[in-house]
């Protein structure tokens, strides 16, 4: 079995805040993590090169022989051929960026160590087309052609689980995947325009309108009468209603009542309460700009449809609005009357009429009791980490300067 180190690559802080709690390659695109692709593709057991105060959770496993992989980088077969018949000291590069090297035990300690690697010979790839994700809107903008590749190797030689009788399928009914366990109930399945694939244990209740390309991980729900928009993925144990357009929820999160969700991506153990709706297009219908970490200011992104990116632990209250573009930190408390800034920073308690610093005892308080309804305590790293967290989101809490 190969041994896969995915490291963080120089744009990690473009992928904040969905990467403040974990490493690139744990970012949900298509059906499965990138990790995940790696390890079914490549074959082989992951760990990770990510920052300081995410290693205890995510640590280094070094061997003999590793892969040395840039954890933005979505595999495909041929990339994955490629990188396997590397030799020791061999490098990919593409435009000037690590893609791929294979080093022994002494190389790799000498690459973690700043030290020269002798005779690393490098290659630029050419004529081998794959996708990064370089920026948080790439995950729900690459979704879509993802998924497609997701779901080919995923049932490839598979058969799926059987699809109740009492469901309406348009289009191509072999683009339907059922994992074991998977309850799907007078549905309307449109598959013209992508797949569907439901993991084990989710279930979609009555009147649900499903478009593909759509993925739901397992134990996910879909609640009675929610309408799906293609590209749409829900991570594992998320419950989603009302009207969802291209988005990607990582896991562990609720939209589960009415309003519109677009053109996002929601971390875990993220809720939206009932009626919350985000604005993905500005009436103007001008070019939306993003919060961006690495300039402290708001940055253009190219695109004309984005809606909310929203990190871990985040919460909003009942008919919240989110304006066009907007961005949340981590373990984020919203609620109030009218619209929130776009940019909300992480351990934010308010909203429009003002914010206050979300005690980090209280935030603790409530995380342990989210991952207590499902029998699950946050570790001593978790705290750790979000401890880290609090400190270093402190900047962008503009209250604490007064």
């Amino acid at each position: 079995m190969k041994n896969i180190i995915l490291f963080d690559p120089d744009t990690r802080d473009q992928l904040l805040p969905l990467t403040f709690t974990r490493p690139v390659s744990e970012l949900r695109v298509g059906v499965t993590t990138i990790s995940e692709k790696w390890a079914q593709l490549f074959g082989g057991r992951i760990s990770h090169i990510t920052q300081d105060y995410l290693s205890e959770k995510y640590p280094i496993e070094i061997s003999d022989d590793n892969f040395v992989i840039n954890g933005s980088v979505l595999p495909n077969p041929q990339l994955c051929k490629m990188i396997g018949e590397l030799n020791n000291n061999e490098a990919f590069q593409k435009d000037g960026e690590l893609i791929a090297a294979r080093l022994d035990r002494l190389q790799f300690q000498n690459l973690m160590e700043d030290n020269d690697i002798e005779e690393l010979v490098g290659f630029e790839l050419e004529h081998v087309g794959f996708d990064t994700i370089n920026y948080v809107w790439d995950v729900f903008s690459l979704n879509g052609k993802i998924l497609k590749e997701d779901f080919q190797w995923l049932t490839e030689g598979r058969e799926s689980a059987p699809l109740s009788k009492s469901n309406q399928i348009v289009g191509d009914p072999s683009l339907i995947f059922l994992e074991e366990g998977a309850v799907v109930e007078c549905a309307t399945l449109n598959t013209k325009k992508g797949p569907i694939y439901i993991g084990q244990g989710a279930e979609i209740m009555e009147g649900c309108h499903i478009r593909g390309p759509f993925a739901m991980c397992e134990d996910s729900l879909l609640k009675m009468g929610a309408k799906i928009y293609g590209a749409t993925t829900l991570g594992p144990c998320c419950k989603v209603g009302g009207e969802v357009n291209n988005v990607v929820l990582l896991g562990y999160s609720s939209k589960a009542h009415e309003g519109y969700l677009g053109n996002s991506v929601i971390g875990e153990w993220c809720n939206l309460g009932a009626d919350t709706n985000t604005s993905n297009l500005k009436n103007t219908y001008e070019e939306v700009k993003l919060w961006d970490y690495t300039k402290n200011s708001f940055g253009r992104t190219g695109l004309q449809f984005l809606g909310l990116i929203m990190g871990d632990h985040s919460k909003c209250g009942i008919n919240t609005m989110f304006n066009t573009g907007t961005v949340v930190g981590v373990s984020a408390n919203i609620f109030g009357a009218g619209f929130p800034r776009n940019f909300i920073p992480s351990f934010s308690w308010g909203g429009p009429q003002g914010y206050e610093t979300y005690d980090l005892k209280k935030a603790f308080y409530t995380m342990e009791r989210v991952l207590d309804r499902r029998s699950l305590t946050l570790s001593v790293e978790d705290h750790n980490i979000f401890k880290h967290i609090f400190e270093i989101t402190a900047q962008y809490r503009s209250w604490e300067k007064g």
